[in-house]
């Protein structure tokens, strides 16, 4: 599996917009530019999780080079600053490859420079491997200047901010620590000697920051540098760590890493390189929770924690797609230790504080979470000792009436929300702003509502030997196509309020169609399909408002107000692309046209995956062409929607 870019990409103009990611598996990672080029905060050779997978800190900003050849100097570095480039080291590179870690090539003259970045799983460690090709044995001399901080990763830094003191542990081990109490920074090299020499980088600017509306410059520490003179080919490592670093081999760390990837392509089964991407990127969000002991889900890279509508929605294509059995089970049970009132966590939070609960919809995407599960396993011995009193207690809690007014109401749908919050996917709040505040009965979450009790009729019958949902269960069918079809739009409403309907077009009526049990009739499922085809279709994923709507906004980017306006009143969202695909397939019966149409529609993912964050789907695109992709680099439930759908609708012919 090879994805590799060339002088055409390695240039300001391409370069700076592809972003590569890699994992430790426990919240850390690093990510750059295929350029070099940090251009988000986020950005770095060490972020590491101080409480996996959350409390995340920027410790090595990134390493930057000065190759002496033959006494000339040539400056290895790419950054920018206000004014523009102040190191332009992206004119030396030749090719940048990303598997099977991210590799950039420099050639300055007759002389190569490879340099290879890993990240030790379990572990906040990075390292560094440089291999020097100099075949006529020209006189060389390399410099490595370490970019250090120790900061939120959510935030920037100046100029003496901190003490940031060293101690030498021996020629080539050293120890940082910015400020009394914080995490220490390990630096190790295998060959090259180290100086101490401290100083400033002044001035690193962050383009995306600003078209981001946030704090956009950035002072780093540079303790010193490593350096190694040479006449020969050479070849040598440097490790950063949260922990002391006796000694290291990279041949072995690669080696391992190596065959843990293979492993992973291998439970999965594909040789379709396509598929093998995504699995590969679907074991990035896939993390240890050091407070459960378990698994658990990143909802997305660079900046989310673990959430739990993001992790439900993720979790049948990041793991039962990939035959990570083992790993569904941990995550699921993650969130059933974790569930109180009926309510699902939203997000867990830095700290160890208390999980957030504030979302109507987690919850019932757990049950379908349990579904998907159950059709990849068969598995009703888990299911029935372990996760059967949380299924049961959701849906009570739900019958009952629990939390943010979250309860079933005389027509058997589930009423939710009131004034100032924001309980669906469409959460999106600028102060007291509540921006799609949808208080009432919204589509999406009935359509789950009358899916999950569907579904538990089905196991109460093999599980209680009783039926005690299925009359409920007809009911709320009934009640649905009743209240949320729009027969003058021939769709679906979006929200069912007290006084109004709401009949903007939106895409969450996707998702009565999608899920496994629907209450629409084959016609209207039909016609919910070409609706949303027509109006929110948007190649790479699906508007979140029709562009005929008055408040639609065809972009994303600005300030928060700004951002968070457009969010979801027109921004593409990936992940419902893998619902919209299901949807398509289902509701004209798993035709061989409607197989051929999945695959169009996946099909510009395939280009997608070289185009921002490579190798896994962004989270949002502008909903106006050109669908430039915005917001995070890497996101699990449209990376894993992508996979689901492709190896459900597209490589079969009936899931």
């Amino acid at each position: 599996m090879e994805m590799s870019f060339g002088i055409s990409d390695l240039n300001p103009e391409t370069g700076a917009g592809k972003e590569w990611l890699l994992t430790n598996g426990i919240g850390g990672f690093a990510a750059s530019t295929i350029i070099g080029l940090n251009t988000r905060r986020y950005h770095g050779l060490l972020v590491a999780s101080l409480q996996p997978p959350v409390d995340r800190r920027l410790l090595v900003a990134k390493l930057d080079e000065d190759l002496y050849v033959n006494g000339k100097r040539i400056v290895l570095g790419t950054n920018q600053v206000r004014d523009g480039y102040a190191q332009r080291g992206y004119l030396y590179l030749q090719r940048f490859e990303r598997y099977p870690f991210p590799t950039y090539t420099y050639r300055v003259d007759s002389v190569f420079l490879i340099k290879r970045i890993l990240m030790v799983r379990g572990e906040n460690t990075t390292v560094i491997h440089y291999r020097l090709l100099n075949p006529f044995q020209k006189k060389l001399s390399l410099y490595i200047f370490p970019l250090v901080n120790c900061r939120d990763f959510h935030h920037t830094t100046q100029e003496n901010d901190w003490p940031f003191r060293q101690r030498l542990i021996q020629d080539c081990r050293v120890e940082i620590e910015a400020f009394g109490g914080s995490p220490h920074i390990f630096m190790a090299a295998d060959r090259a000697g180290y100086v101490q020499s401290p100083s400033w980088y002044k001035g690193m600017y962050y383009s995306i920051e600003e078209y981001r509306g946030l704090p956009c410059v950035e002072d780093h520490f540079i303790p010193g540098y490593y350096v190694i003179h040479s006449q020969q080919s050479e070849e040598f490592s440097i490790a950063f760590s949260t922990q002391k670093i006796a000694g290291f081999d990279y041949s072995f760390l690669e080696k391992g890493e190596r065959e843990r990837r293979e492993m992973l392509l291998r439970k999965a089964g594909s040789s379709d390189p396509f598929v093998q991407k995504f699995v590969l990127a679907a074991d990035d969000f896939i993390v240890e929770r050091k407070s459960t002991g378990r698994k658990s889900i990143i909802a997305g890279y660079p900046w989310f924690n673990d959430w739990g509508r993001d992790a439900m929605i993720a979790l049948p294509g990041l793991t039962l797609c990939t035959g990570r059995f083992e790993d569904a089970r941990e995550i699921l049970g993650t969130f059933a230790q974790n569930t109180k009132d009926g309510l699902v966590p939203n997000m867990f939070a830095d700290a160890g504080a208390e999980p957030l609960y504030n979302t109507v919809d987690a919850s019932l995407w757990y049950l379908y979470a349990v579904q998907k599960y159950l059709a990849y396993t068969g598995d009703y011995t888990f299911i029935k000792y372990h996760l059967w009193e949380t299924m049961r207690e959701i849906i009570h809690h739900y019958r009952a009436g629990t939390r943010y007014g979250i309860a079933m109401d005389g027509d058997g749908l589930i009423a939710a929300g009131a004034q100032g919050l924001q309980l669906t996917w469409m959460d999106a709040k600028v102060g007291d702003w509540v921006v799609t505040a949808r208080q009432g009965k919204p589509v999406e979450i009935n359509a789950l509502w009358y899916n999950a009790l569907m579904f538990m009729s089905k196991l109460n019958r093999i599980i209680e030997k009783n039926d005690e949902y299925g009359e409920q269960a007809a009911a709320a069918g009934i009640s649905f196509l009743s209240a949320f079809w729009n027969e003058e739009k021939q769709c679906l409403y979006d929200v069912i309020g007290e006084a109004e309907k709401d009949a903007q077009i939106r895409p969450n009526q996707i998702i009565a169609v999608s899920l496994p049990y629907s209450a629409l009739p084959q016609k209207q499922a039909q016609s919910v399909v070409e609706r949303v085809f027509d109006e929110l279709y948007a190649v790479y994923g699906l508007r979140s408002l029709s562009p005929e709507e008055k408040r639609f906004e065809g972009h994303y980017g600005g300030d928060s107000y700004r951002r968070d306006g457009a969010y979801h009143q027109g921004t593409a969202w990936s992940w419902l692309l893998g619902h919209f695909v299901t949807a398509y397939r289902k509701a004209f019966n798993y035709s061989p046209q409607s197989r051929r149409i999945a695959g169009l529609l996946l099909a510009p993912l395939r280009d997608h995956l070289r185009d921002q964050g490579i190798g896994a789907v962004a989270e949002i695109f502008d909903g106006a062409y050109p669908y430039t992709p915005r917001g995070c680099f890497a996101q699990a439930w449209g990376t894993a929607e992508a996979l689901r759908a492709y190896l459900e609708d597209v490589e079969k012919e009936k899931f």
